[in-house]
């Protein structure tokens, strides 16, 4: 009986951190706000990435204050300022505010988005704070009266993705609990078992079978997300970007999951060894 109990809780365990791991990774570095700006944040430091989104961000400054005789002196203005966007002292910070603009904008109920977010995208991107910058810039340069939008919206995604953001929402903080029982049941399938040894195996093989079930999972999820293009050359940019930083994060995850399992697997090992119980071979 007990050790029917011991390999029950030894499997549930398993189960349980099977599904705890992803979800605790998604609620610490997609839901939390914190955790997508540090995921994000990198793809602020690829220069083509900055060039084309700093392209975009100043190819959308409303000149239409500026007089028409003005207009053929403006235009070699904007394309330097497209071009120094990312060299300016400020452009860090304003990455940083456009990746938290964009989150909450994301991540917010549907029902509270403003009417020109598109509630079917699975994200926006807010470059506001990019535009600022550079009308910022612009209006220094050239000591024109031009005014920042409050929102410059770049639609990411499919439609009705959105539903999978409020599914992964519902389900990431539930990895913490999960993850809390598949503790206790670890613990109750080393109480349980007559060999111990035996429960640190088999936790250890479980632990790598694991890791690999991870690892393919994040691959299909990887080349599906990939598989898709939203028609926008900067969104499918961002996407592919930020998919890889997000693939390279959770193998980590994976990497983790091995060495728990080769530390098991060893240790499992030098129980048995050292166990007195253990039979010696007759001479």
């Amino acid at each position: 009986m007990r050790t029917f109990v011991s390999a029950v809780a030894a499997v549930l365990g398993l189960l349980l951190a099977a599904v705890a791991g992803p979800a605790i990774w998604a609620d610490r570095n997609i839901v939390q706000e914190e955790g997508f700006v540090a995921l994000a944040a990198p793809l602020g430091q690829d220069a083509d990435f900055q060039q084309r989104l700093a392209a975009a961000a100043v190819g959308t400054i409303d000149t239409g204050a500026i007089p028409e005789a003005l207009a053929g002196l403006v235009r070699p203005v904007l394309e330097a300022a497209a071009g120094s966007l990312t060299g300016l002292p400020g452009y860090p910070a304003a990455w940083e505010e456009t990746l938290r603009k964009s989150h909450r904008l994301s991540f917010a109920d549907p029902a509270s988005l403003p009417p020109e977010v598109d509630s079917s995208s699975s994200l926006t991107l807010d470059v506001a704070p990019l535009v600022a910058l550079a009308t910022d810039e612009l209006s220094r340069t050239t000591g024109l009266p031009l005014d920042a939008p409050e929102q410059t919206l770049i639609n990411v995604g499919q439609p009705d993705q959105r539903q999978l953001i409020a599914r992964v929402t519902a389900y990431a903080p539930l990895g913490y609990p999960l993850a809390i029982g598949a503790g206790i049941a670890f613990v109750l399938a080393l109480v349980a078992a007559r060999r111990k040894w035996s429960v640190l195996f088999g936790l250890g093989f479980g632990a790598l079978v694991l890791a690999g079930v991870w690892a393919l999972g994040s691959n299909l999820a990887r080349d599906a997300v990939l598989g898709t293009a939203s028609g926008n050359e900067i969104a499918d940019m961002f996407k592919n970007e930020f998919v890889a930083g997000a693939s390279t994060s959770f193998g980590s995850w994976v990497t983790g999951a091995l060495v728990a399992g080769g530390v098991l697997l060893v240790a499992g090992l030098v129980t048995r060894i050292a166990s007195p119980g253990r039979q010696r071979p007759n001479r």
